[in-house]
């Protein structure tokens, strides 16, 4: 199994890097091949650190392009594939996600059979999963129940259909005359330094006198550190690789959570900003049932002024019950047959999390200043 290579498309971006970084120290593994639409000058910078240990590549690229899959899986062992256009808010164009989230993994799939590359992990997200409604409840789910969403919004829709292809694309006979290995894992929402989502946030409440907005304290959900997502994806690598443990692997998906506690998206955030002067929104809140139904309607003229008018709602249906849900899984199944024990406790990632957090108050308040001079 010596001197073998692993691409990470996506590779860049929040999850991507902190792969990459654990990547870095696995055995006999002679190249990493980092696939990603553009590259940050921070993130270039943290990878060149990264270079004396090994042999990195930077690759710019669309993975739409053909030429550029071929390119990047030529002799490859491994593909990690985190690529995809995350958008629960309907900003970006359907067509746009479809193409990246959905034609994009069937291509890389394809160039992996040409290229012979024999293990391919997807990483997924808990959105195929549901939730469908924010009446319905489930609590510490799992692998068994088969959940899966319904809503036809680009994103939930577009990673279900990802999910799939990946996963039936396990046994596929590759051009050598080998086997296409897959597996699929299903994060919770993935919070850490870096997060998007949670920078967003945060960036808000700074605008707004540091208070925190307060849509979502009707859900319950079980967050998931990235540095725990990262983990499980390298486990996930290694179970595929190993001829003894992948024939319960492949085809399979696997919910990654770990001890997080189980609380509200909004709890998430005061708890990660609160040291540094953020607070909830105290004001009230319009009840779920009428916000779903407003989000409806607002969908409705939307839909409408579309031939004359591009409007986007604030906030629309599935946004509402994504918010406002009862939805925790358990991660039993990759622990049962991945080996997956995450690698950093809740306290851990809280303090991490909270630092990070707090160089962002920091900098928005250094930013004011130069202002005022």
């Amino acid at each position: 199994m010596a001197g073998w290579s692993c691409l990470v498309t996506g590779g860049g971006g929040f999850l991507g890097q902190r792969i990459v970084r654990l990547l870095v120290e696995e055995k006999e593994l002679q190249e990493i091949r980092v696939l990603d639409k553009v590259f940050r000058p921070e993130v270039r910078e943290e990878f060149s650190k990264l270079q004396s240990k090994i042999r990195l590549t930077l690759l710019e690229g669309d993975i739409l392009d053909e030429k550029c899959l071929k390119e990047a899986c030529q002799g490859t062992s491994v593909v990690i594939h985190t690529a995809s256009v995350i958008d629960v808010m309907n900003a970006v164009q359907r067509e746009t996600i479809m193409n990246v989230n959905v034609k994009g993994t069937q291509l890389l799939l394809e160039t992996c059979v040409q290229a012979s590359v024999p293990v391919f992990i997807h990483t997924s997200t808990i959105e195929v999963a549901g939730p469908n409604s924010y009446r319905e409840i489930i609590q510490d789910g799992h692998e068994e129940e088969h959940l899966e969403t319904a809503w036809s919004s680009p994103y939930p829709y577009s990673k279900k259909l990802a999910e799939k292809a990946v996963l039936g694309a396990n046994g596929w006979a590759l051009k050598n005359g080998g086997t296409l290995y897959t597996c699929a894992l299903r994060p919770m929402y993935i919070y850490g330094e870096g997060s998007p989502l949670l920078f967003a946030h945060v960036d808000s409440a700074l605008k707004n006198n540091g208070i925190l907005t307060n849509h979502c304290k009707f859900s319950r959900v079980n967050p998931v550190y990235v540095g725990n997502v990262a983990w499980a994806h390298i486990l996930a690598l290694r179970a595929l690789r190993d001829p003894q443990k992948a024939p319960s692997i492949q085809g399979q998906f696997y919910y990654i959570s770990d001890g997080t506690p189980h609380q509200s998206y909004d709890d998430l955030n005061y708890t990660l900003g609160k040291e540094w002067g953020l607070c909830l929104d105290s004001g009230m809140s319009l009840p779920v049932s009428l916000k779903y139904w407003l989000a409806f309607l607002l969908e409705i003229v939307s839909f409408l002024l579309s031939p004359i008018y591009k409007y986007r709602p604030p906030f629309n249906c599935h946004l509402v019950t994504l918010s406002n849900s009862v939805f925790t899984f358990s991660y039993k199944k990759a622990q049962r047959e991945l080996g997956y024990e995450p690698l950093f406790t809740w306290e851990e990632a809280k303090q991490k999390t909270k630092e990070w957090v707090g160089s962002l108050v920091k900098q928005h308040k250094e930013t004011l200043k130069t202002k005022t001079h």
